[in-house]
């Protein structure tokens, strides 16, 4: 299953060890190595050098140490033999009159391949030149190792049989922090996963260079990157080694050890190949530069699992969870907004602003980015025409708040009930009044549109949209009714986000501050249908749409990445356990891309609005979809 989802289990080990040791290392990796197999681990790696140890120095002339380390890998194979696990282990060996440093692939009892450092480190406390030769002095392209000609080079990548996007390569230690690394090439050539056999010291500094090294290359390469480094055991003659690894997926840190510890630890962690092949796919540049290297691909057999997954998902992937970085977001977020629409009021010489003020979290953000806006623009707030538009369904909670909004920006406040308007209308189209239908509900979102068009013509000024992408995404919105504006603020920010953005917003407005916490506690709702006998809202959206905790989930991995159903069903039921049962998770999910499909059409003709995040719905931008397609092999995945 998680094979099938686009997961691999990948792990970095940093073993204990005696530096010259073999026998002692060899019996602690095979150890390691199994206990990463029982864990479902599908690929590890260990660090540079982790046979004999890095530090042996001089000692890799001798051919005792040598001759060690191929008895040493031969064992290893041996009682790995039976394991589906892939390793990679760190040795000296000796091809071409000269000693190579090299990572060697091995699967069950079989050396898949060899692959040499390229980058030979020989300055400061650094001195390998004296011992290892880079892969570019190589001239064969094969090494005869315990009776097999094995694969040598760092032109091979290993791919798995079934799905070629499961593809890694494999570079050593100062590889990676030469100008120009050869996980570059590798990328380029198809491979999703780069591990690094390194033997990394630990001086001021260099721990968080290390992290920002391992994260940006991922980044660059849009990989996976697991990174494996020498430990505290290791000789201290002049350096100290921390066992710091790390691993790494698109220039995020998802899994990082603890260091200086004096035993062996292991990280572990599910990769997401099909999210990082979707980014590839995605970004047109990534392959600007063509590959200069004719590449070996070794096949691999890597097999699936049923094993939980261990990856973890924020439940809100909009909503930072951090409180600082939360702010930051909210701060740059709530600017881009004001400067789109106070680019658009420039641009077009207009001050007015005509906006529908309900009492609910999306018009009352709305209603702040135009008094920002006015603010950057140096404009009045009384150019802000705020028009409250009694139905139905308003309650006096939701129209009190309004008006206290109103009132405290110093807007220019227009209150329009449209009871009357609407039942003219129902009686002009021979609605039933007491039918509290589709049209009942839409006419009065149409009629409000209407009057707030009808006012921007009057006072010269713009319409303003209050509509949020979770809204835009499920079409929950009346077209030409609240559907459309004349600029759309908040047309890319979803409804997770839009709670803490107006709770920040309040935190810094003490004047209004009571107000919109008010607002934050209201139920989300249309107010469409009459209120209940007690005058409380009846008519909540969640109840009809259902969670938009979970929509919001459905549709970041749905766009951001290109999930299957399956795979969001697997991640959403994990993440959302202890809140929704894998039965409600499968119908809104499946309501969620219904939906999503059935509305494009809405959104085909949608107003324009600023893009804040990653994802957007604009046909404009970043969505360019058919409004008649077909949803049903997108269901088949999970019905």
């Amino acid at each position: 299953m998680l094979k099938k989802c686009g997961y691999v289990r990948v792990g970095a080990i940093t073993p204990n060890l005696k530096v010259g040791n073999v026998s002692f290392n060899v019996k602690e990796i095979i150890k390691l190595i199994k206990e990463a197999n029982n864990k479902g681990v599908q690929i590890v790696t260990l660090p540079e050098l982790s046979l004999t140890g890095y530090t042996c120095n001089d000692l890799f002339h001798q051919d005792v140490l040598l001759d060690e380390s191929l008895k040493g890998l031969e064992l290893i194979l041996k009682e790995t033999s039976k394991l589906n696990i892939i390793a990679i282990i760190g040795m000296p060996i000796s091809l071409d009159n000269q000693l190579f440093n090299v990572g060697v692939v091995i699967n069950k009892g079989k050396i898949l391949g060899m692959i040499p450092k390229t980058y030979i480190p020989n300055y400061s406390e650094f001195y390998e030149k004296r011992w290892f030769a880079s892969s570019t002095n190589a001239i064969s392209e094969t090494v005869n190792i315990l009776d097999e000609e094995v694969p040598f080079g760092i032109n091979i990548l290993f791919q798995d049989k079934e799905n070629k996007s499961i593809c890694f390569g494999v570079e050593l230690c100062e590889d990676l922090w030469s100008v120009n690394p050869p996980s570059n090439e590798h990328a380029l050539n198809g491979a999703s996963m780069i591990f690094n056999l390194s033997a990394s010291n630990e001086i001021i500094g260099k721990y968080e260079y290390r992290q920002n090294l391992v994260r940006m290359q991922s980044a660059k390469t849009i990989s996976a990157y697991i990174y494996a480094s020498s430990g505290v055991n290791e000789s201290t003659t002049d350096v100290v080694f921390s066992g710091h690894s790390i691993i790494a997926e698109n220039g995020t840190i998802i899994k990082e050890s603890e260091r200086f510890d004096f035993n062996s630890n292991m990280i572990i962690t599910d990769i997401d190949i099909n999210k990082l092949m979707n980014n590839r796919y995605k970004d047109i540049s990534y392959m600007g530069i063509k590959p200069t290297l004719k590449y070996r691909k070794i096949n691999i057999d890597i097999k699936d699992t049923n094993d939980n997954l261990l990856r973890e998902y924020t439940p809100y992937p909009f909503v930072p969870s951090n409180e600082e970085i939360r702010n930051n977001r909210c701060y740059e977020i709530f600017n881009i907004q004001a400067c789109g629409l106070a680019k658009r009021l420039k641009h077009t010489g207009i001050k007015k602003t005509v906006i529908g003020i309900s009492g609910g979290l999306d018009s009352t953000l709305a209603l702040l980015v135009i008094k920002e806006a006015y603010k950057k623009l140096d404009i009045s707030n009384d150019n802000i025409i705020a028009v409250t538009m009694p139905g139905f369904g308003t309650t006096s909670r939701t129209y009190q708040n309004a008006l206290n909004l109103i009132n405290n920006m110093g807007a220019t406040l227009k209150e329009i009930n449209i009871k009357e308007s609407c039942l003219k209308h129902f009686e002009d189209i021979g609605q039933d009044p007491n039918n509290y239908d589709i049209t009942y509900e839409n006419s009065q979102a149409r009629e409000r549109t209407q009057i707030l068009m009808d006012i921007a013509n009057k006072e010269g000024g713009l319409v303003i949209g209050t509509g949020d992408l979770s809204e835009l995404a499920l079409g929950w919105c009346t077209y030409n009714g609240d559907h459309m504006s004349m600029y759309a603020v908040n047309t890319s920010i979803p409804k997770t986000l839009v709670r803490y953005l107006v709770k920040w917003i309040a935190d810094t407005h003490e004047d209004i501050k009571d107000t919109i916490y008010d607002i934050l506690d209201t139920p989300i709702s249309p107010e469409l249908l009459p209120p209940d006998k007690k005058g409380n809202i009846r008519q909540k959206t969640e109840n009809s749409v259902g969670p938009y905790i979970l929509h919001d989930f459905f549709l970041y991995h749905f766009l951001r990445y290109g999930a299957t159903l399956s795979k969001i069903y697997l991640i959403a039921t994990k993440t959302f356990k202890d809140m929704y049962d894998a039965e409600t998770i499968k119908k809104w999910l499946t309501f969620f891309l219904k939906r999503f499909f059935s509305q494009q059409f809405k959104r085909s003709c949608m107003p324009d609005g600023p893009k804040v995040g990653t994802i957007s719905l604009s046909p404009r931008g970043d969505l360019r979809m058919p409004s008649d397609a077909d949803v049903s092999i997108w269901l088949d995945d999970i019905i």
